[in-house]
């Protein structure tokens, strides 16, 4: 009688999985491509939104921002454009991050995928409504830090730079939720280590809220480091609830 093979079709080998990782990272490129072509029909628009911030900050004295070369508006456009390609491809490339990670998890935990798109999505959503929030004091706090003497005068490359990545910096912190749920489901990590690495966590955030905050001052710092604790706790209850 022949014996017959079975192949696990849930173990994939090396080569596979680097096709398997190759595969959806051109399926990212390409919504990453198709949502930065729709931000750049938009650009102007999201760059005399983010100009409005400036012209607050100095109190009306500047209603525009600066370039020197004969390629920089264009190229802030296209940088713009980028961005905005990123943000509007969220949904796609966090369900492609799932379902490259999903088949080490059991059957019944890759269920969890719409899920963790949908709050993947809405916390980083949150995390830049809380950058544009935080954005007037920062502004203020950094074009008057130097006092009277010295006078703004930004470039349109630099500003909208700092905005943005603010902006993604924000989304990206407010991640930190889903990472430490999804360590708790494939059981990397538990709610009784999380709870005794408080201390330690505290002190991690800060320095990451320091390091990952493009503006460098007290107000991104700290609304960032705060929703990133109050996240640490609130996975530290739902771990218990998942009984993890």
């Amino acid at each position: 009688m022949t014996a017959v093979v079975t192949r696990d079709d849930d173990r994939m080998s090396i080569v596979e999985h680097l096709a398997e990782l190759r595969r959806r990272i051109i399926v990212c490129m390409i919504a990453i491509t198709v949502g930065a072509i729709v931000a750049y029909i938009f650009s102007l628009d999201v760059i005399r939104f983010l100009i409005d911030y400036y012209r607050d900050a100095t109190d009306g004295r500047r209603d525009a921002l600066i370039f020197t070369g004969p390629l920089d508006a264009f190229a802030t456009r296209l940088k713009v454009a980028t961005y905005g390609g990123i943000v509007l491809a969220l949904p796609v490339w966090l369900f492609q991050l799932w379902r490259f990670v999903t088949p080490g998890l059991e059957p019944k935990e890759k269920r969890y995928a719409v899920p963790f798109v949908a709050t993947s999505i809405l916390l980083f959503v949150s995390g830049t409504v809380v950058a544009l929030l935080t954005l007037p004091k920062a502004l203020d706090f950094l074009l008057n830090i130097g006092g009277s003497e010295l006078e703004p005068l930004l470039s349109a490359d630099r500003y909208l730079s700092l905005v943005t990545l603010m902006v993604v910096a924000f989304g990206v912190a407010f991640q930190f939720p889903v990472v430490l749920v999804f360590l708790l489901l494939a059981r990397v990590i538990s709610t009784a280590q999380l709870r005794r690495w408080r201390r330690a966590t505290v002190v991690i955030i800060v320095v990451f809220a320091a390091f990952i905050t493009p503006s460098q001052d007290p107000y991104s710092l700290l609304f960032m480091a705060g929703p990133m604790y109050v996240f640490y706790e609130l996975s530290i209850v739902l771990g218990r609830v998942l009984k993890r």
